[in-house]
Order: structure tokens, then sequence, then C-alpha cells
């Protein structure tokens, strides 16, 4: 009962991070525009159609290189383009059609927007079209630079100041930040409110799977932790759902991040994890925890904390002594995850695989556009998409192993990069469901990855180890579009360097250690002995005298999910 509280409850906010992360897919859209007019309209024409109106034109509207004719008041004749105007020397009869000179003039008169879909967008609002284009283009690799930056720093934070605070702060400021986005005055200080927004949200989502990792016993591990994943495609869900709804840019905004008042609200009752505590020496603060999940669960013994320290005074009266004093308040950093060949290792494999498994799943998603069809409709199914793919994922977790399923599913990818390029191009149906296939197994790597980092690295790393992962997921999701670009170097660019670091990551894979059913270390050193190396991290780091104490926690928590059941 009580890890099903704290796991909902943390999960809940996940769903704004999908949220956050998507919103600019409808907030920063570009619609149609001309420039704008020095007067009154008496008429309008597009091709052969005559409007008495501007805003009639819209529907005829079929290209960027279409071009509008309109006669004003005063009679004069304007050719309207989206980046210019040129005004007609010679005021004939109106057509379409002008052969005479014209006078060509800059859109000081600012733009004229199609409304028929969105009533107000920050490009509308701002004129991010023609020359400030590239502001635009600007607004979500901005945003995702804030995420790569908030997963390291909070991730950090995270282990140095506990879970518990970085929880408290970062749901806090999504929803400060997300409304403050609403009422940004200009462009700049709506990148700049945007980019804290994604600190917040990156460092949140970071945090939570450590949080709910730490939390859920064993057997629920993989569920609870892979899940994480379908509360934030329910975010995107919900993106599709308010944009459907709702066409004004930052009344959109502001629906979007009420999502997070509930978890604001009830957020600080969320305790502290005991393997923080326990890692910090806080016996006194995990024995509280602990007996409050005892209560919760109606478990009648639960396990003393003076027994772990007990357990853990034996190891260290068997060990060495000396540096313990000092190695124990030591501040970890990323270094640490190259402490020794082992682990240095490992977290270059795991980093590899973060950076394809983001890679893969843009380049896939950026590939599907071209479905066509109602985009609304299009980003609900493709937040919808990503439900049973997290479910194939647990159970390949739960019944082969976390290696075992990351292993075929990236060499899965790879092989479906190889086919897409063997389909011939009029088989549009063929060509998208390959697509659809090849997004799948990215994507049960990708949402696969976040467990399996989190059971490789000890307690004392373990948010940092996931923080850093992370940041080499949002270095490859602001690469994903550069490589798309490459289609124009040859169509099949893209697929091949995806199939490439895919069959890489698969292959180095084989190196890591299996984690499923193990318990979680606390230090550097049991986590290098789980990949069956006795080296120690030449003596940085305290020897592994908490593994008894803390898998003592995890039959705890096991035993309380079992009562559940």
């Amino acid at each position: 009962r009580f890890q099903a509280f704290v796991y909902f409850a943390s999960v809940f906010q996940a769903m704004s991070c999908g949220i956050h992360y998507l919103a600019s897919v409808f907030m920063a859209v570009t619609p149609n525009f001309v420039c704008g007019i020095p007067g009154n309209v008496s008429s309008v024409l597009l091709y052969n159609s005559s409007e008495s109106s501007l805003e009639d034109i819209w529907t005829l509207w079929t290209s960027t290189e279409n071009y509008v004719v309109v006669q004003l008041e005063n009679g004069e004749i304007w050719e309207l383009n989206q980046c210019s105007r040129s005004k007609r020397e010679m005021n004939l009869d109106l057509a379409y059609e002008y052969k005479g000179n014209k006078s060509i003039f800059s859109c000081s008169d600012g733009f004229l927007y199609d409304d028929t879909k969105w009533k107000s967008t920050v490009v509308t609002q701002w004129d991010l079209v023609c020359d400030r284009e590239w502001l635009a283009k600007l607004i979500q690799p901005t945003f995702m630079l804030g995420v790569l930056i908030g997963a390291v720093i909070f991730g950090d934070i995270a282990d140095r100041l506990g879970r518990q605070r970085v929880i408290w702060f970062t749901s806090a400021g999504q929803f400060v930040f997300g409304i403050a986005v609403a009422f940004t005055f200009d462009y700049y200080s709506f990148v700049i409110v945007r980019f804290l927004l994604a600190m917040v949200s990156s460092g949140y989502l970071v945090v939570a799977f450590v949080y709910v990792t730490e939390f859920v016993g064993i057997k629920a591990r993989t569920w609870a932790s892979m899940h994480v994943h379908a509360f934030f495609a329910m975010g995107i869900m919900i993106v599709a759902l308010v944009g459907f709804l709702v066409r004004t840019w930052w009344v959109y905004q502001i629906c979007l991040s009420i999502a997070t008042l509930p978890f604001v609200l009830c957020c600080w009752m969320l305790p502290e994890t005991p393997f923080w505590l326990l890692s910090e020496e806080r016996y006194e603060d995990a024995q509280k925890v602990i007996n409050i999940m005892a209560r919760w669960n109606k478990v009648s013994a639960p396990c003393k904390v003076s027994e772990l320290r007990s357990v853990q005074q034996d190891d260290l009266d068997g060990g060495s002594m000396g540096d313990n004093d000092t190695s124990s308040t030591k501040k970890h950093n990323i270094l640490d995850l190259f402490c020794n060949w082992h682990i240095a290792r490992r977290t270059i494999t795991v980093w590899l695989i973060w950076f394809t498994g983001s890679l893969g799943y843009y380049v896939f998603s950026l590939s599907s556009v071209s479905l066509g069809g109602n985009e609304y409709l299009n980003l609900f199914l493709i937040g919808a998409v990503e439900l049973p793919c997290y479910i194939i994922a647990c159970i390949g977790m739960d019944k082969l192993g976390r290696r075992n399923t990351l292993i075929p599913f990236l060499i899965l990818s790879a092989l479906i990069c190889v086919l897409i390029m063997f389909i011939p191009q009029d088989f549009n149906i063929l060509i998208i469901l390959a697509n659809m296939a090849g997004k799948f197994s990215i994507g049960v790597a990708f949402g696969l990855i976040y467990l399996y980092t989190a059971e490789l690295y000890p307690t004392i790393v373990r948010s940092l180890a996931v923080g850093s992962g992370s940041m080499m997921c949002r270095v490859g999701s602001v690469v994903a579009p550069f490589c798309v670009y490459l289609r124009s170097v040859w169509i099949f660019m893209p697929l091949l360097l995806v199939g490439i670091m895919a069959l890489l990551s698969g292959i180095l894979t084989i190196m890591l250690p299996e984690t499923l059913g193990k318990p979680l270390t606390n230090t550097l050193v049991e986590a290098t002995e789980m990949g069956r190396s006795k080296k120690s991290c030449s003596g940085k780091t305290p020897p592994a005298h908490s593994g008894a104490a803390l898998e003592k926690i995890e039959m705890f928590g096991q035993d309380t999910v079992s009562t559940e059941k």
C-alpha cells in the first residue's frame, strides 16, 4: 500500500514532463501567412478566385510559392508574398498575372496569418517568420538544451542533497515556470522561462525514476519503473487533446500547466528513500521511514536499522578502517563513473545506448510525419503507440532479463533500418509499417535503459548515472534533426546511421552484467563485483559494508509487495 501511494503520486507528475516536452508542437506552429497590406482592401484575387476579404482565401492556399493580389480602396493593386510585397505601377484591371513594372517593398506593416486552425501561436504573436524564422526554429532546441543541463545538474544534486528535496523543488518549478511561460512579454523572455521549465522538468523525470526504483521491491521494480514512461506518453496524449480543444497558445499553456497543480499540493508528503538515508548514515531517519512503511503495509516485524548497523559494524571491524572516515564523506562526481576499467566500460556502453535510443526514436518519428491526416489524432496515436511498447519491454525484462531483452531489440531495429532500404519507394503502406516497427523496437530499448542504468550503478552515484545517461539521450535528440537533413545527401543516410549505432550498441551490451532479481548495490565496489570483477576503485570508495543491509531493505520491500498481492 505504501509503495503504491508513493509510486502513483510520483508518476502522476511524469505526465507533466511529457506535456511540457511536446507542448511546442502546437504552441510554436507556423500557419499560412502573407505580407501585411498598407490600406483597406476592396477585393482579393488568388489564381482565378475572387474574394472580398483575405480571411476567405486561406482555403485556396496550397503552396508557399503562392501570392495574393489585392486591390485597395484607393485603387492601388498589390501582390502579397510571404516575405515581401510589390506594388504594380500600372493600375489596370484586376488580374492575377501581370508582366509590367513593380516596386518591391518589405513587410513593414507586419503579416496576415491564417487563423482557421490556431487563433494565436508564439509565431504569430511575435512575427517569427521570414528573416526571424530562425528564432522559431530555436524554440525546441533551446528547450532540449535545458533538458540536457537539468538532467545532469539535478541528478547530481539528488545524490548530494537527497531525492525528496529535488522532487519538491522541480515539481513546484514545473508549475511556476509553466504558468510563467504564458505571461512572458517577448520572445526572449519566453525562451528563457521555457529553458528553466525544461531544466526542472528533466530534473524531475530523472530523479523520479531513481526515487520509485529505490522504493519498489525487486518483484515489482520492472513494471513500476517502465510504466513511468507510460505516464509520460499519456502526457503526450493530453497535449493532443488540449491542442484540439484550445487554439490560443497562452491559454493552451495554462491548461497544460494546471495538470501539475495536484501533485504540487501533496508532494511535501513524500518521504526520503531509505537507500539514500542509509548511504548518508542517517540511520534514525531511515528507521522512521521504514516504520511508516510497516504501518501502511501492516507488517508486524519490520526490519531494524540497528541490526543493519551491526552488520555494517562487523564488516568495518573485519576490514581496513584507516580511510573510512574520509572516504565515507566523499562527495561523488561524474568521474566516479570512470573509477576503473570495468565501470568505465559499462558507462561508455550505457551512454551509447542512451544516445542511440534517442537518435533512433526521433529519426523514426520524423519519418512518420508524412502519414498525413489529422495532426491532433496523429500526435495522440504517437503517444498511444508507446503503451504496448512498454508492456512488451516489461514482459521481456521479467522473463528474459534486462540485457537479454535489450540486445535483440537493438539488433532488430538495426535490421529494420536495413530492410527499409530495400523496400520500393512506391510501397507506401509497407514503408510506414516498417518505420513503425523500427520505432517500436527502438522504443523498447529506449524505455528499458532507464531502469537498467539505475540497477547497474550503486546508490551513491545512481542519480548521477541516470542523469548523465539522460544527458546523452538529449544529445541524441539534438543530433537527430541534423541526421534527417542528410537525406539530401542520400535518402537512406539517416537510417544507415541509426542502424550502425543500434548494431554497435547491441554488440557492446553483451558485456554488461544482468541485473534481474539482484538487490541494488550501494558502493562502487559492489557495483564492480556485480560485473564479476574483484578490482576496487583504487581505495577511493568505502568498502562494501552495506550490501547485506540494503539487501534486507530489498527483501522488506519485496515482502510488502507480496503481501499486497
